[in-house]
């Protein structure tokens, strides 16, 4: 359903075509924008890890008309285990407390769910992959926009939904170091073969200052996930086999299975490497030009809220640029403060959670291991997880839905 009303700066042209950018032109459209989507990527990417829909995100879903085809896609993971170097299990938890989800949240791979917003979208807005803008030139009606590969076009407004490295925000704020914020860590992800016959599992091996993650949601292949300190010497972001090299280097000799999912990543499809960082930034508009999603308020990977904040922000923006009738001063003003204080918890939740996620000693392994040991045996264990879930759920209930 589109809104007839009379629109300023009705064309919307969105960089990315991730969670944020889809979901940004499904509102847009909804009240009566037009917007083009351009994607760098040749296609849609479908490749990716579990992500997590909380609190006020799975509302924007809910909104949206795809709770069902959500529910459908979730991961349905059923629990998982810590376990030794040997395999030998630690600890094993059921599916809500390993994803420190409260009822009605849930989980689901990345690809899945930038399918859902794709299908949602691309009948009545635009696609351009295999693209990228190269140059911004905001004039008092428009913004000149130039393409790699697509000719110049005019729109009325610009809008960044394209993650860490933002080619808006670097075009129109500044140098990423300015804004981007390293945590001291990296993490790597890519499709295995299920070696380890995981059903809906995940299993966790933790050791200082690294973990290793494997999880399954299909029967032939798995995921595997490795977070480990970040290298002193950088690779380039598109250089894969370095950062592969990196990899194979940080976890030699660290046992369990390790060796082998190792030996499998060169055949991977989808082999994804990111520095764990958080973007900060005091203001996300400038002109006619305003991010959204990691490319604004990243909280982190480890923050298990970077999709949610993706949602709700595309959600927020699109209804403060309706409510403005496309006064984009008047609707980025609106923007900013609906959002700061959801941002701003968020990204201290962020920061926590990549401190404490992994351990530093074998120590501190321990004592992880037979907290949750000791947790998952009590008989009201949902009661002794309230004050570890408190800071996670008030976190992703920060902001209270508008009706736009």
């Amino acid at each position: 359903m589109t809104n007839s009303r009379r629109l300023a700066n009705r064309t919307v042209l969105i960089s990315g075509a991730s969670v944020a950018g889809p979901a940004l032109a499904y509102w847009l459209r909804r009240h009566g924008f037009t917007p083009t989507v351009v994607e760098l990527a040749p296609e849609l990417r479908e490749g990716g890890y579990k992500v997590d829909l909380r609190g006020v995100a799975m509302q924007v879903v809910e909104r949206m008309g795809m709770l069902g085809a959500v529910r459908r896609s979730s991961t349905a993971i059923r629990g998982g285990s810590w376990v030794s170097r040997s395999g030998k299990p630690l600890a094993t938890l059921g599916p809500d407390l390993i994803g420190m989800r409260a009822p009605g949240d849930d989980e689901v791979m990345r690809g899945d769910l930038a399918r859902l917003l794709h299908d949602a979208t691309r009948d009545s807005c635009e696609y351009l992959f295999g693209d990228t803008i190269t140059g911004l030139h905001e004039g008092p009606d428009g913004v000149d926009v130039t393409f790699r590969h697509a000719p110049p076009r005019r729109f009325d407004l610009v809008i960044g939904a394209d993650g860490l490295h933002s080619t808006v925000r670097r075009l129109a704020f500044g140098p990423e170091e300015r804004f981007v914020h390293p945590l001291g860590m990296h993490a790597a992800v890519f499709t295995v073969p299920n070696h380890l016959g995981l059903d809906h599992w995940e299993l966790l091996y933790p050791t200082p200052g690294k973990v290793v993650n494997v999880y399954a949601t299909r029967p032939d292949t798995a995921k595997a996930q490795f977070v480990f300190p970040s290298p002193a010497v950088l690779p380039d972001r598109y250089d894969r086999a370095a950062q592969q090299r990196i990899l194979v280097e940080a976890f030699a000799g660290v046992g369990w299975e390790s060796e082998t999912l190792l030996r499998a990543m060169p055949h991977s499809p989808d082999f994804y490497f990111t520095p764990v960082s958080q973007v900060r930034m005091d203001h996300w508009s400038t002109g006619r030009v305003v991010l959204v999603g990691d490319a604004a308020y990243s909280p982190s990977p480890l923050s298990g809220q970077g999709t949610s904040l993706a949602l709700v922000g595309a959600y927020v923006l699109a209804g403060e640029l309706s409510a403005a009738a496309g006064d984009h001063r008047a609707a980025y003003a609106g923007y900013r403060e609906a959002m700061r204080e959801y941002v701003d918890v968020n990204v201290t939740l962020g920061a926590s959670n990549a401190a404490q996620m992994v351990a530093g000693s074998p120590r501190q392994i321990r004592m992880q291991t037979t907290m949750m040991r000791l947790v998952n045996r009590l008989p009201w264990k949902d009661l002794a997880m309230r004050p570890i879930m408190k800071p996670l759920n008030e976190a992703a209930n920060a902001l209270t839905l508008a009706a736009y």
